[in-house]
């Protein structure tokens, strides 16, 4: 149950960060759910559609028992995890949070009202991060009553495998905010951190998303296919993944969103989204979790 409010200030302002919020159930907020879960974390994971309260507990029980085949995870501690999720369509459940982390879709405007939903459901002292990958922190902090209290927390997918997390503070982010979250990911998340100034798509997106651009304008001129230009790269530079296979893996409708938040702050053309890019993502064909992309998936 939620806090008395008299005492959430307190709280939420000097104890460790042990109650997290997760705003948005898709691949990444179901994942950041799960990650925080199997660290022992008390999760409460906000959707917006009656519909997820069954379906996102449901994914991220999958995630789970793969894990566990594999031997990354035994029973007890899947249970274990699956027990620290509760999920919820009330915003208000979110107001004994220490740090409410939003993954909704790559869309400023979807991003703005959460952050102001979350002004004014949580106490001043909670800290509000976004899971963005390409948008400005700092206008999406200009949407709460104390914009120091906002900070770019930038996962990867999967968020349980990818060790990177990004911190991006924004000019007003108040800089022991950043120490803590940064304490928090790496001491308790086991993930490295990255600092990065707030520009649009931070350090890993601004130089993976014209890589990506490129392979789809190769295969568009006609110069090689996307099975060649995946295995080009796998064996003649050594990744563990194509560049299509891996858009396909990110989501063809994200890398769009990314590079089109590129091109509007940049306005350089190699940040550009192709048209047979973006004629995929109007078809629908958004990659691996749509079951078609680059490639077909069965």
């Amino acid at each position: 149950m939620p806090l008395d409010p008299a005492e959430l200030s307190k709280d939420v302002q000097h104890q460790p960060i042990t109650r997290l919020g997760i705003v948005g159930s898709g691949t990444m907020g179901a994942g950041i759910a799960e990650l925080c879960a199997v660290r022992g974390l008390d999760v409460r994971l906000m959707v917006s559609r009656e519909s997820s309260l069954i379906g996102a507990p449901r994914r991220i029980a999958e995630s789970l028992d793969r894990r566990v085949a594999k031997g990354k995870l035994d029973n007890g501690a899947r249970d274990d995890a699956l027990a620290r999720i509760h999920v919820t369509t009330d915003l208000g459940e979110l107001a004994d949070r220490h740090l409410v982390v939003e993954a909704a879709r790559e869309d400023g405007a979807v991003k703005r009202e959460i952050f102001g939903a979350l002004d004014k459901a949580v106490p001043p002292e909670t800290i509000l991060a976004s899971t963005t990958s390409s948008l400005s922190i700092a206008t999406l902090a200009r949407a709460v009553s104390r914009p120091e209290r906002v900070i770019g927390m930038h996962f990867f997918n999967p968020v349980s495998t990818l060790r990177l997390v990004e911190i991006v503070p924004a000019l007003l982010s108040d800089e022991a905010i950043c120490a803590r979250v940064e304490q928090f990911a790496t001491d308790v998340l086991d993930k490295t951190c990255v600092r990065t100034t707030d520009r649009s798509g931070f350090v890993v997106n601004a130089l993976l998303i014209p890589y990506l651009l490129a392979a789809v304008r190769m295969v568009e001129e006609g110069v090689a296919s996307p099975e060649q230009v995946d295995l080009a790269m796998e064996l003649g530079c050594a990744h563990p993944m194509g560049p299509l296979r891996l858009a396909d893996l990110i989501g063809l409708d994200v890398v769009a969103a990314i590079a089109g938040s590129l091109h509007e702050e940049f306005k350089q053309p190699h940040y550009a989204a192709p048209p047979s890019l973006l004629r995929l993502v109007e078809t629908g064909w958004h990659g691996r979790k749509s079951g078609r992309g680059f490639y077909v998936y069965s």
